[in-house]
């Protein structure tokens, strides 16, 4: 689960994280109220949006100002029309994709002195089970440009769950960023705060990207962070900053399903259980000549009617000119996973080609469901069959 700028600084602040003062507005005027709140001389009014990039992106409409989605303001009054030149707008960035996202809020915060712009995150590193630090003297831009042209100029540091952070960790990371004198202390006490913030919200990515230095002190100009889904019944308090006007309408359908899904570019829609099985239906799908429309997993215990839901997920998708359910039956029976796709097809009045490939536990009654159902279900043998039919079938209908 992702959340604003201004939610993640908000809850930051709570561990002691220094934060520079600001609020959030949901019209120009409330956007003024907030500025002459706050020390006057320099403003900085920010798009609320779950995308990265909000700095070098561009509003879809004209209205807008022809600026980016961060503007460095010096008058409550030029806060209060770039206010309203973004609320109720469409901001395109490298992460949002070609559609954008409508700005519904902005953030207003007050400017400060920048001597240098840094940049540092913790992660879940998946190879070591560890918190990571990540850092790096080049702040301001695309952690992924510094990996891809410069991977020399970012610092790792894995902490230890059974030590924590340590001083050593956040001497390290001062050091790396060429930090001297008193920004060292001002760095090792952010570290401290960030990751007891990490640790006790059950974050899976928090990232600053700026962090700035300002005279002795070491400041976050922005923060992101996400939350491990699976950990949200421990955290009500941060389950009520979820904005689901931010999330894509199928992927927030699914979820109240409990579907892990996650919508592609492609054209052939996918239906599976267990994670590494979707990946490889995924892979395969490409391997043979086609683009998945989705990732979805419907897990292990799915019944006939989260199949069905899964189902409707699929086809609400207007790029899906095929589907492929492709299902191993251990835990999942093949017969629940039949009746579901057979009560979808159904009630939805299937128009795509639809390929179904099923083994394990109860295998010969889902294949019998299907058989008897009357609907132009093809059935695979394998994995590669089911690939290849569903690409044929989807260019052929073309």
């Amino acid at each position: 689960m992702n959340i604003h700028e201004y939610q993640a600084k908000q809850l930051l602040k709570k561990f002691g994280v220094p934060v520079l003062p600001g609020g959030v507005a949901y019209t120009a005027d409330e956007a003024a109220k907030v500025a002459e709140s706050l020390p006057q001389g320099v403003y900085v009014v920010k798009s609320q949006i779950h995308a990265g990039g909000r700095g070098k992106g561009t509003f879809k409409e004209a209205a807008a100002g022809g600026k980016g989605g961060v503007r460095v303001v010096k008058s409550v009054a030029d806060v209060k029309e770039n206010a309203k030149q973004m609320i109720g707008n469409t901001l395109v960035t490298i992460q949002s994709g070609a559609a954008g996202k409508t700005v519904k809020r902005v953030y207003i915060e007050a400017g400060c002195n920048i001597t240098r712009e840094l940049y540092l995150s913790m992660l879940i590193d998946r190879g070591t089970s560890r918190v990571t630090i990540m850092a790096s003297t080049e702040g301001g831009v695309n952690i992924e440009d510094v990996a891809h042209n410069t991977p020399e100029k970012i610092v790792f540091q894995s902490i230890d769950p059974a030590t924590g952070i340590q001083g050593f960790h956040c001497r390290k990371i001062a050091f790396a960023l060429g930090l001297t004198g008193n920004q060292i202390k001002s760095c090792t006490k952010l570290l401290n705060s960030l990751y007891r913030a990490f640790i006790e919200t059950d974050a899976s990515m928090l990232e600053i990207n700026p962090l700035v230095v300002t005279g002795d002190d070491v400041l976050p100009l922005d923060a992101k962070m996400n939350f491990d889904s699976n950990a949200l019944y421990r955290h009500p308090d941060i389950l009520e900053l979820r904005d689901e006007d931010e999330e894509d309408p199928m992927e927030l359908e699914a979820s109240k399903s409990d579907l892990n899904y996650i919508k592609l570019d492609g054209q052939i829609g996918c239906m599976v259980n267990g994670a590494g099985l979707a990946m490889a239906t995924m892979d395969i799908i490409k391997l043979y000549g086609a683009e998945p429309a989705n990732f979805l997993d419907v897990g292990g215990g799915a019944t006939k009617e989260r199949v069905t839901k899964a189902f409707k997920i699929i086809l609400s998708d207007p790029n899906v000119e095929g589907i492929l359910v492709n299902i191993f039956g251990g835990i999942m029976r093949c017969d629940v996973i039949a009746e579901g796709v057979v009560a979808a097809a159904r009630e939805v009045s299937l128009n795509v080609p639809l390929v179904v490939r099923l083994e394990g536990t109860n295998v010969e009654l889902g294949k019998k469901i299907m058989a008897e159902s009357g609907l132009p279900i093809i059935s695979a043998n394998n994995l590669a069959d089911a690939a290849e039919k569903v690409v044929k079938a989807v260019k052929e209908a073309q």
